[in-house]
């Protein structure tokens, strides 16, 4: 599940003309629909784990399972993000909608538990974050974002060991690579061929751990836990820019910048009155507060008047998501699941960005399966929602923002409509 999303939205930051903060992450960027079966719940799953998608959502999961076990899926998903400028404003009764408006997310799991041992091996292919967004040049808001992209790729191998009947212990290595581009404009007008604009690219690689435990006090009772460590990314990259009523053609330099990926922490409940249902709560914690200032280092001489090493403040909040889910099982192999998540805003109004543009959401998820001997299925579908957020009293995010007048006030919405299909194989 996107959660907050925008399956559109970036994480990181960028250089503006006058060194100003850009904050650009939000909770938007979590990318937690790795499993048909646990999209279906509301990613109510950490203390149910059952699958080899466990390596993702709690490694020490993977000690329920026996023998090889494959497991893939896509997540796919639709989303609008809309903006409504407020009053006086021009065109402030126009509604403006985000742009590249569909994205998808693979993910693959492997477990291989042998018959009778204590432990377990796993190995994950996932995106746990990402996405992709951009707004029209008209919005008002040019000189504080355009356009982002994120890719992040996590290879995540995992070992689980089981202490007893009732306790099992979960530990991997997440090996991530990172790909940001963002854009901004750097006056309030494009007026071709008078173009103007800042751009940073860059990738990285970083390296974090993922550690897991399953539980079981009482045969109708289940606690989970997963915890996600932070980890240190160096975007490597170039910046580029121009601005011709300036005199400043198109300029590219070698750039980098280091930021830190925030913890998650995420804890559960599953409550299992007969054999045929399975009732789950999770809280999911991300510490959003990681991002706090960075300094993007260009190389090379620049034009004048423009920062050498600007530097970006990033002020999230932690927050939380809460999700509740059920799953009913039948004879014949087949089970339907729903479940609710609520997303709490993690960006404060004073450096809102339309990046990110987070809020608040919903979101409402059913899902139907099928598992047989050895094959195994799972469809879900989940609808999200995000009410009016009305931003004010944001600040511009750089000097060309200050100059033009613009800042990221406005009323925010947000609709997605997204289906994650699983499979998997057992030999």
């Amino acid at each position: 599940m996107t959660m907050k999303s925008s399956a559109a939205a970036t994480w990181l930051l960028a250089a503006a003309l006058g060194g100003g903060p850009v904050p650009l992450w939000a909770n938007g960027l979590r990318l937690a629909s790795q499993d048909g079966f646990a999209t279906a719940r509301g990613e109510a799953f950490v203390a149910t784990a059952d699958n080899p998608s466990a390596i993702y959502y709690n490694p020490a999961g993977i000690t329920q399972l026996t023998g090889h076990y494959l497991r893939g899926g896509v997540y796919g998903i639709y989303f609008d993000s809309t903006f409504t400028p407020p009053g006086g404003r021009p065109n402030s009764g126009t509604t403006y909608h985000s742009q590249d408006q569909q994205a998808a997310a693979p993910a693959l799991f492997y477990a291989y538990s042998p018959q009778g041992r204590w432990w377990s091996l796993g190995l994950g292919a996932y995106a746990p974050y990402g996405g992709r967004i951009s707004w029209p040049e008209d919005t008002g808001f040019r000189t504080v974002a355009l356009s982002s992209a994120l890719t992040y790729l996590t290879l995540n191998p995992v070992v689980a060991l089981k202490l007893g009947p009732q306790l099992a212990l979960g530990a991997g290595l997440m090996v991530n690579v990172a790909d940001l581009e963002l854009e901004q404009g750097l006056r309030p007008a494009y007026l071709p061929p008078n173009t103007n604009f800042f751009r940073f690219k860059g990738d990285g690689l970083s390296v974090g751990y993922n550690l897991g435990l399953l539980w079981q006090p009482h045969p109708k009772v289940s606690l989970g836990a997963c915890f996600r460590s932070h980890a240190r990314v160096i975007l490597d990259g170039r910046t580029e820019f121009e601005q011709f009523t300036l005199g400043v053609p198109f300029t590219r330099r070698a750039a980098e910048a280091e930021f830190e990926f925030p913890l998650t922490a995420v804890f559960g409940i599953s409550y299992r009155p007969t054999a045929k249902w399975n009732l789950e709560f999770n809280a999911d914690y991300t510490q959003w507060s990681s991002f706090d200032a960075t300094t993007i280092y260009q190389q090379g001489q620049l034009p004048l008047g423009w920062p050498q090493k600007p530097v970006v403040t990033l002020t999230w909040a932690p927050s939380w998501i809460y999700a509740v889910g059920g799953t009913r099982y039948f004879d014949s192999g087949w089970h339907v699941s729903a479940g609710y998540a609520f997303n709490q805003n993690s960006v404060p109004d004073a450096h809102y960005t339309p990046l990110a543009a987070d809020l608040d959401r919903h979101f409402l998820c059913a899902g139907l399966g099928w598992k047989g001997r050895r094959f195994e299925l799972d469809l879900a579908y989940q609808f999200g929602y995000g009410p009016a957020h009305t931003v004010t009293g944001s600040r511009p995010p750089s000097l060309s923002g200050v100059f033009a007048g613009q800042n990221a006030d406005g009323t925010y919405r947000f609709t997605s409509h997204a289906v994650m299909f699983s499979a998997g194989w057992r030999f």
